[in-house]
């Protein structure tokens, strides 16, 4: 799989399946950055890095704090 290219990935997974979004539907919430299904799934296998504004977009469609995304 080769090294991890962001540290939030597993709790976005996480937090949008509890939340009971599909990864499109993510997605498609996402007004303040657009990130595509496609990225979001690479988001949550850690296989694509992450920018702050992306982190701020899904922080809060996910409704939570940024720092959330980041803890273990």
């Amino acid at each position: 799989m080769g090294k991890k290219k962001n540290m939030v990935g597993e709790n976005v997974r996480k937090l949008r399946i509890q939340r009971g979004m599909s990864q499109q539907a993510l997605s498609e919430k996402l007004e303040t950055v657009y990130i595509c299904r496609g990225s979001i799934s690479r988001i949550e296998d850690n296989q694509r890095s992450i920018t702050d504004i992306e982190l701020y977009g899904l922080a809060k469609v996910l409704n939570v704090s940024i720092e959330d995304l980041f803890k273990t």
